[in-house]
């Protein structure tokens, strides 16, 4: 019942351009307001919600905010479990050490004459839900020098089968075995396989939109795997070990993981999931009106397969199709910002929801679809927005 995500190599390159032109979508962008053009107004949205929503050390974006493919570094969504350190670009230096043939200590300067390499990349918390109107999501222009890169220069040895990246952001966590606790100060960390950790995609990224990354964003140096919601992003980068085993800090063993149910010969058992891939999502961002005419924008975070369709209903009616953005369409795990025009809207309070359907036939699940999942995050139920129509 619960999709397992894959990509087929074959979609990820030249059939993703191919499959949009045969969609014939425009190109436009989720713009500014124009002159003569107004906000519609949700009437789905908390009084209290804004950038300090969730406390004054996280930032919820405002999707309504949304005016063109990149988010800025000062609206880019943040979230994190520890402190936001600070970290001395001078003194800052990457070790990767474990199952390696040349352990090393590499300097902001030495990992950025390896190469740099740029990617748009599009992701969200998995924690991401109605409840923070989606705004735990953003988009930028990630620059920096691959993953696969740093491990080939220190040789990655034939044992090694998980790569875990630490944070300098760490805190006391009380660790339960068989009903004892015990306290220990842990760093935030995540793991991956060796196979994902060499592939094509990882980023050791410095540079956000073109600019240096700010401290909310893991200055000076932040892990990027495009494609993942963002609990694999792991900030304030400062250590890689490679090892044999499975990796079991809480961030990845215990607190990020999916129960699903599912049904087999009438009998209903559990499984759990980790939290890596995004999921298919598409959200209504915002409605405009110039004149008589109203207008529906917002946008699809995907793993990078490429999408068959967007596609709007209002109130309970057929699904129509929506348009994508092209230049968000060329960038492979971007998110794509699509648009609808919405024709013979009436006075008074309406529905509007929207739902994304990828190459592989994955569609964006119902909250009723999604009634087998028995935990909150990797949330990418259809999103109904409400809005008032003077």
């Amino acid at each position: 019942m619960a999709n397992q995500t894959t990509r087929r190599t074959l979609l990820k390159g030249g059939l993703a351009a191919a499959g949009l032109g045969m969609f014939g979508w425009p190109e436009l962008a989720l713009p500014a307001l124009a002159q003569g053009e107004e906000l519609v107004p949700f009437t789905d949205v908390p009084d209290e919600f804004g950038s300090g929503a969730l406390g004054p050390t996280w930032r919820v974006l405002d999707i309504r905010t949304i005016t063109g493919p990149l988010t800025s570094r000062d609206d880019f969504y943040t979230i994190q479990h520890f402190d936001k350190p600070e970290i001395d670009p001078g003194a800052f230096s990457l070790k990767i050490s474990g199952l390696v043939e040349r352990p090393a200590e590499l300097s902001l300067a030495d990992l950025r004459g390896m190469g740099s390499d740029e990617t748009v990349a599009g992701f969200e918390c998995s924690g991401n839900s109605p409840r923070m109107i989606q705004g735990l999501a953003s988009n930028g222009r990630w620059t920096g020098v691959r993953l696969r890169t740093v491990l080939e220069h220190v040789g990655l040895r034939d044992l090694a089968r998980e790569v875990v990246f630490f944070g300098a952001d760490h805190g006391e966590e009380m660790v339960d075995f068989r009903g004892q606790t015990h306290a220990v100060d842990q760093p935030f960390a995540r793991s991956m396989s060796r196979t994902d950790a060499l592939g094509p995609d990882p980023l050791l990224a410095y540079a956000l939109n073109g600019e240096p990354l700010t401290r909310d964003q893991g200055f000076p140096l932040r892990l990027v795997v495009p494609g993942w919601y963002g609990v694999s992003n792991v900030k304030w980068l400062t250590r890689i070990r490679a090892q044999q085993d499975r990796f079991l800090g809480k961030w990845q063993a215990r607190w990020y993981r999916t129960l699903w149910a599912e049904e087999i010969d009438g009998e209903v058992s559990y499984h759990e999931t980790e939290i890596t891939r995004l999921r298919v999502k598409s959200v209504i961002a915002r409605v405009t009106r110039a004149g008589g005419r109203h207008t529906v924008h917002g946008f699809v975070l995907h793993d990078g397969t490429p999408l068959q369709s967007v596609e709007v209903s209002v109130d309970g009616g057929a699904w129509q199709p929506a348009a994508l953005d092209a230049a968000t369409a060329s960038d492979t795990y971007s998110w794509k910002l699509f648009r609808y025009d919405w024709d013979g809207a009436t006075p008074g309070e309406h529905t509007l929801v929207s739902r994304a359907t990828d190459a592989e036939g994955r569609v964006q699940p119902t909250a009723e679809e999604l009634e087998y999942k028995q935990t909150g995050l990797e949330n990418h139920q259809q999103f109904p927005r409400t809005v008032s129509i003077a």
